[in-house]
């Protein structure tokens, strides 16, 4: 049907939308395809709606091409499956939840790998009906703490999400390798420009993961890639292959110097370059070690130390990955206050193993590797 444009339910704006803050959220809102209702909540207006209803289009062809069959389950859960999978502890604050009248427990799905699974076993009952794979194109919901760049990071969104069911490990890879094709032809006739990294799976789950990234100069993901080998990964996935360990035969007995007002990496290589230590000291040879806390969802904070060497920074999104379904934040003055082992400025690994904290530690730091390190005394 052909809409008349003086019929046309749209109007353009002139201005830039206070809260948007990337390019195409600001498009999208000035060409009338999209209103905000809420912080990651948007409606679809007629131009909008065209665009999303051709791109559901695209992903259907090419999924029922690989044999997918189309269901369509609810929005609103009950809590009871994702308690046996354990993750309606392990969403923590990003699950928007619900009671019923009479007190029952809901939420709104962020996922629906139980659903699926449930669906399917109260289907089939015999080998012989496997294997098959069924998807969806269905509304989630996610409380995000910071919605952003508009439609990108919503707190409800369209997701097309889908499942195979292989009675072999052979089945699974050949499912694994026609969805992989399946996304390929997606993305190539959306004319999106994509790399596929290998990926951490989180709260999904599973044995591996790959990502479809589109690089964007506003993309919160950073990737790796080497172009001889074709290696690429998400930094959070990125493999770093452990130094071989040194043997400790000849090392010298740890020392512990007097470094007045040393508390921060520069002033203890200066310091450690005036004290004549028999070798040029770089930020390299220091071993920094950064406190956070930590704490399972539902469960009470710990500390954790982490070590890395001194010219190096923790990347948060890998030690996320690294601790989910645990969540960290940065220690506080009160936190050091409550711990006075922690010398500020000066923490070293001995304190944290007296006190029984967790450490972990970059790959480089492997036996027999020397480091010039906090004394855990100011």
């Amino acid at each position: 049907m052909i809409t008349r444009l003086s019929h046309l339910f749209l109007r353009t704006l002139r201005d830039d939308p206070s809260d948007a803050e990337v390019a195409s959220h600001k498009l999208l809102v000035r060409a009338g395809y999209v209103r905000r209702i809420a912080p990651g909540v948007y409606s679809w207006l007629p131009l909008g709606l065209r665009v999303l209803r051709e791109v559901e289009r695209v992903v259907r062809e090419e999924m029922n091409a690989i044999g997918g069959q189309e269901i369509l389950l609810p929005a609103l859960l009950p809590r009871d499956p994702y308690e046996a999978s354990n993750r309606w502890t392990e969403y923590g604050p990003n699950l928007f939840r619900l009671k019923d009248r009479k007190g029952n427990d809901y939420m709104l799905g962020p996922t629906h790998e139980e659903l699926f699974a449930l669906t399917v076993k109260g289907e089939y009952n015999s080998y012989k009906d496997f294997p098959v794979t069924l998807y969806q194109v269905q509304t989630k919901y996610r409380d995000e703490a910071r919605p952003r760049a508009g439609i990108l990071r919503g707190r409800e969104f369209l997701m097309k999400d889908s499942y195979s069911f292989d009675l072999t490990d052979e089945g699974l890879t050949e499912s694994y390798q026609a969805h992989r094709g399946a996304y390929e032809k997606i993305f190539t006739r959306l004319g999106v420009k994509y790399v596929i990294v290998s990926a951490t799976s989180g709260a999904m789950g599973g044995s591996a993961s790959e990502e479809f990234l589109a690089e964007s100069e506003i993309g919160e993901d950073t990737y790796v890639r080497c172009l001889e080998s074709g290696y690429a990964a998400n930094v959070e996935a990125v493999k770093t292959v452990v130094p071989d360990s040194i043997p400790f035969d000849g090392l010298p007995e740890a020392k512990v110097y007097d470094t007045a007002n040393t508390p921060t990496i520069d002033t203890l290589v200066d310091w450690a370059n005036r004290a004549d230590l028999g070798r040029t000291v770089t930020a390299a040879d220091t071993l920094k070690n950064i406190m956070v806390k930590t704490r399972l969802p539902g469960g009470e904070w710990e500390l954790l130390g982490i070590g890395i060497p001194g010219d190096r920074e923790v990347d948060e999104k890998r030690l996320e990955a690294s601790l989910e379904p645990a969540e960290f934040v940065m220690i506080t003055e009160t936190d050091f206050k409550n711990n006075p082992f922690l010398a500020k400025g000066y923490i070293g690994p001995k304190a944290l193993q007296a006190n029984g904290v967790r450490y972990l530690v970059d790959p480089r730091v492997v036996d027999g590797t020397s480091w010039i390190t906090g004394a855990d005394e100011d």
